[in-house]
């Protein structure tokens, strides 16, 4: 599901995600989902590599994650040279996929 479509003007990748990844973001804590938007934006602005987010780290072969909080990580997949930033994962890191 495509989320937002870039804003030329500021927005240099598209960042999109499966209905089951709504879900999973509204049980998140509000300010867990506040900061989840905040990654979003920086994904649309920056891309894939967010260095300044909290335990940032490369999982695999294009898949990236960081902390939204001590307990809550968002994941996701960029294959170089693409414009299109899949997020697969938001929730507790207990459950994550890795």
């Amino acid at each position: 599901m495509e989320q937002d479509k870039p804003d030329e003007k500021k927005d240099k990748y598209k960042v999109v995600w499966k209905n089951k990844i709504e879900k999973q973001i509204s049980k998140c804590p509000k300010n867990v989902q506040e900061k989840f938007w905040q990654l979003v934006n920086d994904l649309k602005r920056k891309g894939a590599i967010q260095k300044d987010w909290g335990n940032f780290s490369e999982l695999g072969k294009n898949f990236y994650h960081c902390h939204l909080s001590y307990s809550w990580v968002a994941v996701w997949y960029w294959e170089q040279n693409t414009i299109v930033v899949e997020v697969t994962y938001v929730g507790s890191r207990e459950d994550a996929p890795y």
